[in-house]
């Protein structure tokens, strides 16, 4: 198969959660996989069934082992679970991994609440990017984050001139990475708040480390790609690391995914440095494998607009008695924030999903 052929979007990408699970599991039997699910005990937006769901592509007890990730942050599901069922479907894929000693583990969905209502958060409205911290010691604090507050999550929905000056005002006095920063890298105080990381172990997060120990706990080595959506400019995929910036493993992933990769630490990404990241399950669950991780982040909108959807969705769950039409409106724009329905952006998102893929495989594979 061609470049120009495997980038076709053809139908991996569909239009809900419902679809899309549907259309994985299909992927799965059809390739002749096992299924392994983790059902929510809530259901989603029509009834349907949620769960994670898990494929293992190659031997159980395979020593190199490539995790690909989707729904992390829910709604940014639509592209990840997509990369998972063109890789399911691509025999060359799969077979050139199986040839170099790789197994592919696919985690769909892992927040599939978000994803089934077009949220980012899980139905604890928790950021399960933030969730992997240690609970049992004091919460990390977000100091400034208490000022910008009232202006994040105004009474009123859209923002008042005032509140955006409130907000403009912020960023000239702290400049815009330290507001981006205090914005997005987490918050455990207010658990109506935005880019909240919880009070404890998410359902999600107990989902992934459960899948983790189960389908993992035998590879000395893992790459782990995580496929989100909402930074950067459209239908361009950062590669993010996700760990330590420790300069072996810069040096191991940019081996991998060429020099290019990003790194929030060096402030190099379009990311601010986060708390809690999702990573940071893979070493506490399987202490014995080498880890090289990265975030796939494919770009929508800019920066200001995802944040707007963002307030909008959070104002939205603090108002439930907004009306029909500003409920649809605030859906509308989390949805454009998330995903493009363009057969261009599609056919990117599944070009870099298979690049970053087979990288990781040839990067595993090596001595």
């Amino acid at each position: 198969m061609s470049p120009a052929q495997r980038s076709i979007p053809g139908d991996c990408f569909a239009p809900d959660y419902a679809q899309a699970r549907r259309r994985f599991l299909q992927a799965a039997e059809a390739a002749r996989l096992t299924v392994h699910s983790e059902p929510h005990p809530l259901t989603g937006r029509d009834g349907e069934a949620l769960a994670v769901d898990a494929v293992l592509d190659g031997p159980a007890d395979a020593q190199r082992l490539l995790i690909v990730s989707s729904g992390c942050h829910g709604i940014e599901g639509h592209a990840g679970s997509a990369v998972q069922i063109a890789l399911l479907r691509d025999a060359a894929f799969r077979e050139a991994a199986h040839g170099a000693g790789v197994a592919l583990l696919h985690l769909h969905a892992l927040n599939p609440h978000g994803f089934s209502f077009s949220h980012r958060v899980t139905h604890e409205n928790v950021d399960l990017n933030r969730n992997f911290v240690d609970f049992s010691r004091p919460r990390p604090h977000n100091a400034l984050l208490p000022r910008l507050t009232p202006a994040l999550l105004p009474e009123r929905w859209p923002p008042t001139p005032g509140n955006r000056l409130a907000l403009y005002g912020f960023a000239l006095r702290h400049g815009i990475r330290a507001t981006q920063a205090t914005i997005s890298q987490g918050q455990y105080q207010d658990p109506e708040g935005l880019f909240f990381g919880g009070s404890g172990l998410s359902w999600s997060r107990l989902a992934l480390e459960r899948l983790l120990a189960r389908f993992c706990h035998q590879a000395r080595r893992i790459g782990w790609i995580d496929v989100h959506t909402g930074l950067g400019p459209n239908g361009v995929a950062e590669r993010i690391l996700a760990g330590r910036p420790e300069p072996v493993l810069l040096k191991r992933a940019r081996a991998w995914w060429g020099p290019g990769l990003t790194c929030t630490q060096e402030g190099s990404s379009s990311s601010a440095v986060l708390m809690g990241e999702m990573w940071q399950a893979a070493p506490a669950t399987c202490p014995q494998a080498e880890l090289t991780a990265m975030v796939m982040e494919v770009g929508t909108q800019s920066k200001l607009k995802v944040l707007d959807a963002l307030r909008g969705d959070q104002w939205l769950r603090l108002h439930p008695q907004a009306s029909r039409a500003q409920r649809a409106a605030i859906h509308q724009r989390m949805r454009e924030a998330f995903y493009t329905e363009t057969p261009t952006w599609q056919a990117a998102v599944l070009a870099q999903g298979h690049e970053v893929a087979l990288q990781a495989v040839h990067g595993l594979s090596a001595t």
